[in-house]
């Protein structure tokens, strides 16, 4: 897809948060998000151990996205700091579907902030872009996230052995998956 042709990384606005593009001034959020052992428990990476890794991600982003069509946006409170992300990727547009993502600062969890911000992008997934299918492939010893999915709809589809190996430690996949026309939004 040539870049004239990729959208606008747009913000999506809900009743208490926000999806908004990551900016360099992310980095210090973003670091404490992703070098958080409890956060990046079941994660497909180990903990950041140097905020220059969130800068060059940061950097990174912005350099892919302008090759592909893909949306990794801030998760922000009224306050405007990133307290996550929320991601829509591997978009096929032939194929109408894609792939979510989420990671959410352990300060935040139980406030249902992660599913709101699903919702805007699975909202802007289905609507705007035009897709038919999302999914999700978590580590199925993460229940909260389970728990996430199930909520907004997901239906559990597959399981997958030995997927991932990060620090030499290997676990499987639990994959999800959302149609548009199974979607009612919370």
């Amino acid at each position: 897809m040539s870049d004239s042709n990729i959208p606008a990384e747009p913000t999506l606005t809900g009743a208490r948060v926000q999806l908004r593009p990551l900016r360099a001034s992310d980095a210090d959020d973003l670091f404490a998000v992703h070098s958080d052992p409890r956060v990046m428990r079941y994660w497909s990476h180990v903990p950041w151990t140097d905020r220059e890794q969130a800068a060059a991600r940061i950097a990174q982003l912005a350099r892919d996205r302008a090759n592909a069509e893909f949306y990794t946006w801030a998760l922000t409170l009224a306050d405007d700091r990133l307290i996550g992300t929320v991601s829509l990727f591997a978009i096929n547009r032939t194929q109408r579907r894609a792939e979510v993502g989420y990671a959410l600062a352990a300060r935040a969890w139980g406030h249902g902030y992660a599913s709101e911000g699903l919702s805007l992008a699975i909202a802007h997934a289905f609507g705007v872009i035009g897709l038919e299918r999302l999914e999700a492939d978590i580590d199925p010893r993460n229940e909260a996230s389970e728990r996430t999915l199930l909520r907004l709809g997901f239906v559990k589809e597959g399981y997958m052995r030995e997927r991932w190996i990060v620090a030499d430690v290997v676990s499987d996949s639990a994959v999800f998956g959302l149609l548009r026309r199974e979607w009612t939004r919370p």
